[in-house]
């Protein structure tokens, strides 16, 4: 039997969500496009994600839940096209609890040329898992590059594997979580390794990247500190609300 005491309170599980989607605007992950889910906790099957709307715009009455089928449960408002991202991920990772997908600028350039996006400083060292790139042409010619259904969120889901950060030629990222902070600090991260490696790669070379040991070991040492960022962000997003 499932302990209700246990569980996380779903109205405080909004607001991170609230805060999640409002702290990748901020810090330039996200823009008017992109979004942010959560799975539920209570019911493994089902997700919360924001309408269609810019990330930076959304509220707690802009969030809908959905089902196995990645349609809103109950709700006529417009959902996010590519909400199958998240549907078909949930339905294979079972120890991904968030999602996020975005255009962030400098996640672009990896996932249309030869080079690997790798981790090039410890707070990207999650990127030790790797980084694939998703063609969707491989999958479909005839596409616009989004991922409108579950069958393309299937294949995403295993390009994806079980790394924590998937690119997608021609249009973004999407990376992986145990829990809305790790999931918004993997986000940020992400696109900072990115910038940080671009900038790497116009000085002499070879690069030295993080070995998958020191990635391992890294990631484990930043989990127990991501409450310190999730903290300070979430004050600054949510402030004079």
């Amino acid at each position: 039997m499932t302990d209700n005491a246990a569980m996380p309170n779903p109205s405080a599980l909004l607001e991170d969500l609230v805060a999640a989607n409002r702290i990748l605007a901020m810090e330039g992950v996200l823009d008017a496009y992109g979004h942010v889910s959560a799975r539920n906790p209570q019911d493994p099957t089902r997700f919360f994600m924001s309408r269609s709307l810019a990330p930076e715009q959304v509220t707690a009455g802009d969030i809908q839940e959905y089902g196995h089928d990645s349609e809103p449960i109950g709700d006529t408002r417009k959902p996010y096209l590519e909400r199958f991202i998240h549907g078909e991920i949930y339905r294979t990772r079972p120890d991904v609890m968030a999602i996020v997908h975005s255009h962030a600028d400098s996640s672009i350039p990896f996932g249309i040329s030869r080079t690997p996006l790798k981790p090039v400083y410890h707070m990207a060292s999650f990127l030790w898992s790797g980084a694939p790139v998703f063609d969707i042409r491989r999958e479909r010619d005839d596409n616009d590059l989004l991922i409108r259904d579950r069958a393309l969120g299937e294949a995403l889901a295993r390009s994806l594997g079980r790394c924590q950060c998937v690119l997608m030629r021609g249009h973004g990222m999407t990376v992986v979580g145990e829990n809305i902070p790790e999931v918004v600090f993997r986000a940020v991260y992400t696109e900072k390794n990115a910038q940080l490696q671009m900038q790497a790669m116009r000085l002499d070379g070879p690069l030295t990247y993080l070995s998958d040991e020191e990635g391992r070991r890294a990631t484990e040492s930043n989990r127990p500190t991501i409450e310190r960022p999730w903290a300070l962000w979430k004050a600054r997003a949510l402030r004079g609300q």
